[in-house]
């Protein structure tokens, strides 16, 4: 089946009461710091918290004469596993989920939550997929995440929104994994504003789109462990590659620093949760991975907030450690007593905030007289971390790198 940019527009007919329509909001500050006019098209406060309820929805409600009574099966480690679930509920039919083994009890609880039937099964989302496509066979009726031309065409829909809401969008920046969200975008806006440039962007720890595009067809790739796990997809679709081929500018990389950092700024400054796939639109531009015109307007496609809260700890401390908004002070004191409180109350003068204090005497080759404390302090940037370590070397101090006194 051909996806046009009428379907597209059926597709929004189709699922607008099961769907929110999500606000693209300006963000000053973004725009201030990338000297352009920047738009977050706010995805993460959809139902389930991603996009994917979109695609799930209208593949649901356009083909329900076709599924039966044993309903439809997917199989997912998160967010398409909640939109097929929460799409299924309010289309009156079962709907069966297979999560690999290791997914999350969040995500579990959650897909349970909207009414799916969770069945943890294999050691990898592939092994899961495989699982579902053999219950399709008893009946189900199948639903890939991304490869699928009914699926596409729902993502689009955020496509249409965006150019309904600033049809003079100049740049918009897309997450990718296996292709159904970009495809489906790229598509309805390239048809909609042809000159307006569709800049997909993926973890570097799983660039499977960005090497198939370099190799000019669909490759797989070795993924490592990323914070952005929702775009961890070792292979573009089929249908999503040949979409992304025909409408994506280019594809982009982002590491793993960057995705916290974005994370944490979002969070920070506008006070939006974003998960690791949904934040990469914004750490591209952190990077330096996409440059931004002067004055342009440009659009981040935030495709998801659902992060688990253990990660999301983790995430911000990265994040942190990333904008020098931490660091580690690792000082030689000689082990009398004020010299510790002294130390602390040096720190305190220059506005740092002690977060935590490791303190020893048994190491190897320390003299007897020395002790070694390290700090953890929160500081203000980069320029701060300059200014406290320099304050301490002037008064004598003898940090980590330093021989004992």
């Amino acid at each position: 089946m051909s996806i046009t940019i009428k379907k597209v527009q059926e597709a929004a007919k189709i699922i607008r009461d099961t769907v929110i329509r999500t606000p693209l909001v300006h963000s000053p500050t973004f725009s201030r710091i990338f000297g352009a006019d920047i738009r977050l098209k706010l995805e993460n406060l959809q139902r389930t918290g991603s996009f994917k309820i979109r695609g799930a929805a209208h593949k649901i409600f356009l083909r329900r004469q076709n599924i039966g009574p044993e309903g439809v099966v997917a199989a997912s480690a998160g967010n398409h596993a909640q939109g097929v679930a929460l799409a299924a509920r309010d289309a009156g039919i079962p709907a069966t989920i297979i999560m690999p083994e290791w997914a999350s009890i969040s995500k579990q609880e959650a897909t349970g939550g909207y009414g799916g039937k969770v069945i943890l099964h294999g050691g990898s989302v592939g092994e899961s997929l495989e699982k579902a496509r053999e219950m399709a066979e008893t009946g189900k009726m199948f639903i890939h995440p991304f490869d699928d031309s009914d699926i596409i065409t729902g993502q689009g829909t955020i496509g249409l929104e965006i150019m309904e809401d600033m049809i003079d969008a100049e740049m918009i920046l897309v997450p990718v994994g296996g292709g159904g969200l970009i495809s489906g975008v790229a598509m309805t806006v390239k048809t909609l504003r042809p000159d307006a440039r569709i800049i997909g962007v993926q973890a570097a720890a799983c660039p499977s789109a960005y090497e198939s595009l370099r190799e000019e067809k669909r490759i797989v790739c070795e993924s490592r462990t990323s914070i952005a796990d929702g775009i961890s997809v070792k292979q573009p679709g089929e249908q999503n590659f040949e979409l992304i081929r025909k409408y994506a500018d280019e594809v982009v990389l982002v590491d793993e620093e960057h995705i916290a950092a974005a994370i944490l700024m979002l969070l920070e400054r506008k006070k939006t949760l974003a998960e690791g796939a949904g934040a990469v639109p914004l750490a591209a531009l952190l990077s330096g991975a996409v440059k931004v015109p002067a004055d342009s307007k440009v659009v981040l496609l935030i495709s998801g907030g659902n992060v688990d809260s253990p990660l999301l700890g983790r995430i911000i401390r990265k994040g942190l450690l990333k904008n020098s908004r931490i660091m580690r002070i690792k000082v030689y004191l000689e082990d009398i007593p004020g010299s510790l409180s002294t130390l602390l109350a040096r720190v305190a003068r220059l506005r740092a905030n002690v977060l935590h204090i490791f303190h020893d005497r048994n190491i190897k080759d320390m003299p007897m007289h020395i002790t070694y404390v390290e700090l953890e302090v929160e500081t203000r940037g980069a320029e701060h971390i300059r200014e406290i370590r320099t304050d301490l070397q002037n008064a004598g101090y003898h940090l980590g790198e330093d021989s004992f006194p």
